[in-house]
């Protein structure tokens, strides 16, 4: 699928919708109940708070739940923030109002409802209480809520409040007189004040110091002139400069900086025009107003500042001054310690992630998103800069320390501290316990990679066979003009290329198909979906035969007329539920069309079923994830968002947290296009409990491959996706599980989606990952592979234990096109190991059935392996169990999964392993039956049945 890289920016508009798409989340006037109205996005400060009371909830927050907290409070007002803040109050404060730029960043969904809006950075998704003066409590309403009442701004030592004149008359008042002790400590300057309580010293001026000017007309209401102050003594005093403006006024820089969500302007040397929401570096009042001198650029009858001195306008109350910043070495959180000031030379950056924090950068901010994505080295730089990277790679750079001063750039969230300089960090480090810790494996114990064979197409489907066979699947086009679009491989012929590649023949384009083996007794493989036109709606069937080294007969059976999806699908998911009928979902109408946002059942039962949230990340959902959860219910994990969706209903029942993306992007996905990589981690007795593991995908725009995978278990209550950083990036990903319980991760690229093209920079390395290691201990660096493998490559567990590596379809002149075949010989089949033989009499199993069977050498566990297919980095039909089980010398008994929940209906691979971790070739079982009697299906001449 060619994918235009301007197709990313309609990822989201500014309103939060999808483009093309339905509202991404539920509009705020849509819970105008009660009494209250929505007002529209607000302004909000984390200094200067707009409403003065917040109310904490434990990740639950809804709009609704604010606000009933809000009415039990008595309150007039209520806002909600940042996915999870609530605030209530009878006073709009600090001249705070509508957003200048609208709903565009009230954009963060609630941690209680997914599909409402609740606030964004520094904005309120704001509501009012129309009905009377303020709502009144139920009677005997005993409140339960955690509040804090807002009355200070800060702790920092040395924040001084200033109180602006209240008219635009000229006000006098004694002259200050200023004991000044060191900028970075409390200011003593007095003025006639009033002192009030906080956590560090701070004051709270009650009348100004020298004559105010008069304020212009014009400006917006609530701004007013707070004297001439002196810049540039110790830094900036604000620190957001504008473009300089030969036609400035006074109204001309309130309004550019009232624009931009400032609630202050200052105007220096005729011309300039500065925005912040503090007075920082310890800035203070000049000994005399006149010494703003200078007339404005643009109204000469105006002053706007001198040389180092701004005439300040604000629509605060007060004015919060700080002092001179200083690295903030306490307080810090985890294991995080300060390091110094660190030189870079840019363009060669020292830490390799970049996050922009123009309203809220800060120590604590930073380094808390460095070590969350396990990156052991943080800083800051420009004030609003946070990087995040790896000490070794600091080291590596042989970076030296500046001196302190250097660093002299206040925080943007955190003006008392320092946030770095112009090509300066203020660094930190982690010194607690090791982040991640990988485990680089050499000579045999990093198994190896292997030729097997040459190909005759570039795959893009492989898939096991019950026959001990291989099929591939091509879309039209790929190999040479005379190839039929299907193969089967026969192992068991590998030195004989002509014996080894069986001719199979399909009537339409699978071209980005899903394809399952079903429950019926013959393990008839599926494939649905494709291309264009009717290949779309294609349904096609396998009836696997011959044996290892005997070719069979069958081939595909396709009939459109007779057999066909309801919808027409391209880059669909499919699964066997657990009643053993299929499900497929999602996909676009071929061809790079229009989003089919439905779901539907196979054999046909009803019509389909409109899936919303399909409708609303596409083009980014393409082959979503699907699982069946123990405990009933089906999980999806499509784009960056997860779901349960009830298994009768297909409603939503539960909307999951956003998975985790790169360290400096949430909007990364894990879904084609972003393309990751995604298994279901092993299940033990009594089942309870199902983790699912994410790996890999990209980011938006830029493409750069994510280094990290995700997991999460969906059926707990509060269930939290966990993160754990990878060894090196991957995009394009394929995840195979391995009969001892552990996942190889390999091909791919570092940068770049999936599509034609579209991807750099290949991923030769095999990663093993262990999920019976302790978190962040599970991943080892194996071999690597000399082959390219980009888009359009497969990995795919063997019934032997090894892993095939097949295709690569780049089509861009630089990475070949690839038809070599691999193998990749995990660590336990190195040096070519005897391997256990299974003796299993019965196949045919029953749900809890006790099974006894023998093998040739002594087995430690046993471990059952879906019978998979691999496309896209999407493993349909993968599980993997290990029963409850004894194993005593030579006999084995084992007991299957109790339930069609714990394990859909279908085919899986027994597998014996050793005491020193050696496979068994695999037996086939089928568990459960054919409950959907698919085995009759489908009834139609031209397609063969095996019957029940």
């Amino acid at each position: 699928m060619v994918i235009l890289s301007a197709l990313f920016l309609l990822l989201f508009s500014g309103s939060g919708n999808a483009a093309g798409g339905e509202p991404r989340l539920l509009w705020p006037s849509a819970l105008d109940t009660d009494g209250w109205h929505y007002l529209g996005c607000y302004t909000d400060r984390v200094a200067t708070r707009t409403l003065n009371t917040q109310v904490f909830f434990h990740k639950d927050l809804t709009n609704a739940a604010c606000l009933k907290a809000c009415t039990d409070l008595g309150t007039i007002y209520a806002g909600t923030e940042y996915s999870g803040e609530c605030f209530c109050g009878n006073q709009i404060t600090y001249g705070a109002g509508p957003a200048p730029d609208g709903e565009a960043h009230c954009n963060m969904p609630c941690d209680g409802n997914k599909q409402e809006i609740c606030g964004g950075p520094n904005r309120l998704t704001f509501f009012h209480y129309v009905n009377g003066t303020a709502p009144i409590p139920p009677s005997g309403t005993t409140l339960t809520y955690e509040t804090q009442v807002i009355t200070t701004r800060t702790s920092i030592s040395g924040m001084q409040s200033y109180t602006r004149p209240t008219t635009s008359s000229t006000q006098s008042s004694t002259t200050p007189s200023t004991t000044q002790s060191s900028p970075s400590q409390t200011s003593t300057t007095q003025y006639t004040s009033t002192q009030t309580s906080t956590t560090q010293s701070s004051s709270i001026v009650s009348s100004t110091t020298q004559s105010a000017s008069p304020t212009p007309s014009g400006i917006p209401a609530g701004w007013g002139y707070t004297g001439c102050w002196v810049d540039q003594v110790y830094g900036r005093i604000l620190a957001f400069q504008q473009p300089d403006d030969p036609n400035l006024t006074v109204e001309s820089c309130i309004s550019r900086c009232s624009g931009l969500g400032f609630s202050i302007a200052g105007l220096q040397y005729s011309y300039q025009c500065f925005c912040d929401d503090f007075i920082r570096n310890a800035g203070q009042l000049a000994a005399q107003d006149s010494e703003c001198s200078a007339s404005c650029s643009g109204s000469p009858s105006q002053k706007c500042g001198a040389g180092n001195r701004n005439s300040i306008y604000t629509n605060n109350t007060e004015l919060i001054t700080y002092p001179v910043p200083i690295p903030q070495r306490n307080n810090l959180p985890g294991s995080w310690k300060y390091a110094g000031c660190l030189t870079e030379d840019y363009p060669n950056r020292l830490l390799d992630y970049q996050i922009i924090l123009s309203k809220n950068n800060s120590a604590t901010n930073c380094i808390s998103q460095c070590s969350k994505f396990g990156f052991d080295a943080g800083g800051m730089e420009y004030g609003d800069e946070c990087y995040c990277g790896d000490t070794r790679a600091v080291i590596a750079a042989g970076a030296a320390f500046a001196p302190e001063a250097e660093c002299n750039f206040g925080c943007t969230g955190s003006p008392g501290t320092i946030c770095g300089g112009p090509g300066r960090i203020t660094y930190y480090t982690w010194q607690g316990a090791s982040l991640n810790q990988w485990d680089y494996r050499t000579g045999a114990d990093a198994g190896e990679y292997q030729f097997l064979i040459g190909g005759v197409v570039i795959p893009l489907i492989t898939q096991v066979a019950l026959n001990g066979k291989v099929t591939f699947l091509e879309k039209a086009g790929t190999g040479p003009p005379n190839t039929t679009g299907a193969y089967e491989l026969d192992l068991a012929q590998i030195n004989n290329f002509t014996g080894a590649w069986r001719p199979m023949h399909v009537k339409s384009d699978i071209f980005c198909a899903t394809s399952l083996t079903l429950p019926d007794k013959a393990a008839r493989q599926i494939n649905v979906g494709g291309w264009a036109n009717e290949a779309t709606y294609g349904i096609r069937f396998y009836w696997p035969d011959g044996s290892p080294g005997v070719w069979g007969k069958n081939d595909w059976e396709e009939d459109y007329n007779k057999v066909a999806l309801q919808n027409g699908r391209w880059y669909p998911s499919s699964m066997i539920m657990p009643n053993g009928s299929i499900l497929v979902v999602g996909g676009e109408a071929g061809s790079n069309g229009a989003p089919v946002p439905t779901l539907e059942i196979l054999p046909r039962v009803g019509p389909t079923v409109y899936c919303e949230w399909l409708k609303r990340t596409d083009p980014n959902n393409l082959y979503p994830f699907l699982v069946a959860l123990p405990h009933g219910d089906i999980f999806v994990a499509y784009y960056n968002e997860a779901i349960i969706l009830d298994e009768k209903t297909f409603e939503v029942k539960r909307q999951l947290p956003n998975m985790p993306g790169a360290v400096n992007n949430f909007l990364a996905g894990r879904t084609y296009p972003f393309e990751g990589s995604a298994v279901t981690l092993p299940q033990y007795p009594p089942y309870d409990e199902l983790t699912i593991l994410i790996c890999g995908g990209t980011t938006p725009y830029q493409g750069v491959a994510l280094d990290n995978c995700v997991s999460i278990n969906p059926e707990l209550p509060d269930a939290e996706w966990v993160i754990e950083r990878m060894p090196s990036k991957r995009v394009l990903s394929c995840m195979t599980a391995l009969p001892d319980g552990t996942f190889v991760i390999m091909n791919g690229a570092t940068q770049g989606f999936a599509g034609f093209g579209l991807a750099n920079f290949p991923n030769h390395n095999a990663v093993l990952y262990d999920p019976a290691k302790p978190l962040n201990n599970r991943f080892s660096v194996l071999a690597n592979t000399t082959i390219d493998r980009m888009y359009h490559s497969e990995s795919l567990l063997l019934d032997d234990g090894r892993v095939l590596v097949s295709g690569s379809d780049p089509q861009d002149n630089v990475h070949a096109q690839e038809y070599r075949v691999e193998v990749f010989i995990p660590p336990y089949l190195m040096g070519d190991p005897e391997q256990p033989v299974l003796n299993v009499s019965h196949t045919d199993w029953a749900y809890g059935q006790r099974v006894t069977f023998t093998t040739s050498m002594p087995l430690v566990k046993v471990s059952l392996m879906g019978a998979e297919s691999q496309t896209h980095g999407a493993t349909m039909g993968q599980r993997m169990f290990f029963p409850e089980q004894n194993c005593a010398g030579r006999r084995c008994t084992v007991v299957a999964p109790p339930n069609a929940n714990v394990c859909p209906p279908g085919w899986l691979r027994l597998f014996g392993l050793t005491a020193d971790g050696v496979p068994s070739k695999a037996v086939w079982v089928r568990v459960g039956g054919d409950p959907a009697e698919l085995g009759n299906w489908p009834n139609a001449p031209g397609f063969s049945l095996p019957g029940v």
